[in-house]
């Protein structure tokens, strides 16, 4: 546990929303937490743009690098270069149910392949010195999941992973969207219990559903069902309301909150912001990833309006950051 800095609470890999601008700001808000970068195919970053696919600021430290891949030899060199460029974790991504994937023969159509994975993650530990992860589901469509989830770990372990990430659900690759497979099939929290109760020493961390800190904490610790989990991983809850990581320091890492509220955070996110601008791009690349910190308060509509309709006009400034969160009133005042 002690190389996987962060592995308690983390933010998980998601497409399309936690690019490095995504985990910039998420890191003013949590000093601890693990952050996840999304899912880069191996052969992106075999032949693609490196520095697009790979940068990153210093500052997101610890995080992790997710791959998407089945091939046991490009992997490994992915992972090397991962390693290469600093990230502090290789996860293999054997959750996701797009069609994209399943073309591509990874993601979670891997949870039928145990062999295939385990072999993998040899590849995988045999090429880096940092910690080699996988991120699963519970098993797809038609597979039993205690049958299908046990015996991936099994494998897994054999293969000496560091740790495990499993999302509660099954994954539906025939009849269910993407989208409808982050919801519709049930949660079994249970069986990662079990899980852990099979493998006391493999670290395990949790997803799926997760949408509250309450509901994170009460999964760190023992109960009917079976031991305490190693970890949570929130996904859309930590994205949409992203106030929620200012409670993950003081309440999982028992150290102070890194910044004392919204406004500051945004504040401490401006010269970073100036930056981005100042390279050349729109500042909704940075600013559409804050949309939801104010959710629930008096001015987060007006907030959310200004920044979607101000940061993608030619020529906007970060200055429109501020004009935003000028908009909601700072707590003290709004009990005021």
């Amino acid at each position: 546990m002690a190389r996987l800095e962060g592995f308690r609470f983390s933010v998980a890999p998601m497409m399309d929303w936690t690019d490095r601008h995504c985990r910039v700001f998420h890191r003013l808000l949590t000093r601890r937490a693990r952050l996840y970068s999304e899912m880069v195919t191996t052969g992106a970053i075999l032949h693609g743009d490196r520095d697009r696919l790979l940068g990153y600021s210093s500052v997101e430290h610890p995080l992790a690098l997710q791959l998407g891949g089945s091939d046991p030899v490009d992997l490994a060199a992915s992972a090397r270069i991962g390693a290469d460029w600093g990230y502090d974790e290789i996860n293999l991504n054997c959750g996701c149910p797009s069609d994209r994937v399943q073309n591509g023969r990874f993601g979670a159509c891997l949870m039928r392949e145990p062999d295939l994975v385990s072999e993998c993650v040899s590849a995988m530990k045999a090429a880096v010195t940092v910690p080699v992860t996988v991120k699963c589901r519970i098993g797809v469509d038609d597979q039993e999941p205690e049958e299908a989830l046990f015996a991936l770990a099994e494998k897994l372990v054999a293969a000496g992973v560091d740790a495990l990430i499993v999302h509660a659900r099954k994954a539906w690759l025939q009849g269910l969207s993407p989208k409808e497979n982050r919801d519709i099939p049930p949660l079994d929290y249970a069986i990662v219990r079990r899980l852990k109760a099979r493998y006391p020493g493999l670290p395990i961390a949790i997803n799926g559903g997760i949408a509250t800190v309450v509901a994170a904490r009460d999964l760190l610790q023992e109960n009917a069902d079976g031991p305490a989990l190693d970890g949570v991983m929130l996904g859309r809850a930590a994205y949409h309301d992203p106030a929620l990581l200012l409670r993950v320091d003081p309440e999982f890492f028992d150290e102070p909150a890194s910044c004392t509220s919204e406004h500051e955070a945004l504040e401490h996110l401006m010269p970073y912001l100036e930056q981005v601008v100042a390279e050349g791009h729109s500042p909704h690349a940075v600013t559409r990833h804050v949309l939801g910190l104010f959710q629930g308060q008096p001015g987060a509509r007006a907030f959310r309006r200004h920044l979607s309709t101000e940061a993608v006009k030619p020529g906007a400034s970060a200055e429109i950051l501020r004009d935003a969160a000028a908009m909601v009133k700072p707590r003290t005042q709004q009990a005021a």
